[in-house]
């Protein structure tokens, strides 16, 4: 089983707001010899959307130290900019924690369990990748255990955790977490630096999409 990317010890010196002109391709992010095809429906915006996808696998404890920092970035983000969570597939749990990501999503759950579902293994100590007490963790969000049993084994989810692998894949990524910004640049934690520094890469990034896009 592949191994979660490491953080760089040594961070890059970056703090603050980071302007485009300030990453660097090869330090900071990486670009993908083939760019993915992003999940915005452009024809239901007003606007031109510009995404980032956050690549994770809920074992991770690199993804859990993340979550903090990048759920206070995306509260401060705008409103050009949406953010996909995509769970990793590398086999294993880290695939049955992705069919409960989509699973959640199913049930439409996964707003209120998502956060949970790192505490619960994180800090409680559960594994979540028997499919029983998958089913008794999300009864407590209002869903009955045979539903969850349901959506857990339902051809749309293992569908979509096969599409996140094909994606994965495209994305040349070999460890988590990672940011995909606009399905061509690619941010973990040894190229920002640090988990912290990870949100003001991509950051820089989104500001490097708004201005090729101006041209």
């Amino acid at each position: 089983m592949f191994k979660t990317l490491m953080v760089a010890v040594a961070g890059l010196g970056l703090s603050g707001l980071v302007a485009a002109q300030d990453v660097v391709e090869g330090q900071h992010y990486e670009v993908l010899d083939k760019a993915v095809d992003t999940r915005i429906d452009e024809d239901m915006t007003e606007i031109s959307m510009i995404e980032v996808t956050e690549v994770f696998w809920y074992g991770c404890p690199h993804c859990n130290r993340l979550q903090p920092s990048l759920n206070a970035w995306i509260e401060e983000l705008d409103e050009d900019v949406a953010v996909i969570h995509m769970p990793a597939t590398m086999g294993g749990d880290w695939n049955k924690h992705a069919a409960v990501y989509y699973a959640a999503e199913e049930l439409g759950i996964i707003d209120e369990i998502h956060a949970d579902i790192f505490d619960a293994i994180h800090e409680q100590g559960r594994s979540l990748t028997d499919d029983d007490d998958i089913a008794a963790f999300f009864s407590d969000y209002g869903v009955s255990e045979d539903e969850a049993h349901q959506a857990l084994t339902s051809f749309g989810v293992r569908s979509q955790v096969n599409q996140a692998h094909s994606r994965m894949r495209a994305m040349e990524l070999m460890g988590v977490p990672a940011l995909v910004v606009d399905g061509r640049y690619v941010v973990s934690p040894s190229s920002a630096g640090s988990l912290e520094n990870m949100p003001q890469v991509a950051d820089a990034l989104i500001s490097k999409v708004r201005e090729e896009r101006s041209q």
